[in-house]
């Protein structure tokens, strides 16, 4: 299925998003979080941070350790809502795996987020599901 422009725009913010966090660039990461709406942020193991201040807070303290794990995204999928929009992705650290969904808001013409929250996945993700086309066959 081919992505829609809102999609495409949206998957980009997403990737800015673990860019920062790879780069531990807490400016860029700054500057991916929305100013006008409330922001929450679930990391895992760890209680809510509600508010811009305190979400900012916590990515600090993350972006700061020089321990903190390196994290890849995969699989991103992207869902627009109007002016929400939703990526649910898998995280890839180390030799394990996370599922997060990343909620964003229009602001000033931009996607900006509003939402992360990441959790344990019981296994390796699946496998992507192959694409149908011509001379393919699917049995579902």
């Amino acid at each position: 299925m081919r992505q829609s422009a809102k999609q495409e725009a949206v998957l980009a913010a997403n990737e800015a998003f673990y860019g920062a966090f790879a780069r531990r660039d807490l400016a860029a990461m700054d500057r991916l979080w929305a100013r006008s709406a409330e922001v929450t942020c679930l990391h895992p193991g760890w209680d809510p941070c509600r508010g811009r201040d305190a979400v900012m807070a916590s990515w600090a303290g993350i972006l700061g350790n020089a321990e903190a794990p390196n994290i890849r995204c995969l699989r991103s999928q992207a869902a627009i809502y109007g002016d929400v929009a939703a990526v649910v992705c898998y995280e890839a650290i180390e030799e394990s795996y996370l599922i997060a969904t990343n909620l964003f808001v229009r602001e000033g013409g931009a996607w900006k987020l509003v939402h992360h929250q990441a959790g344990p996945l019981a296994a390796e993700p699946p496998e992507p599901e192959a694409k149908s086309g011509p001379g393919q066959r699917r049995l579902h």
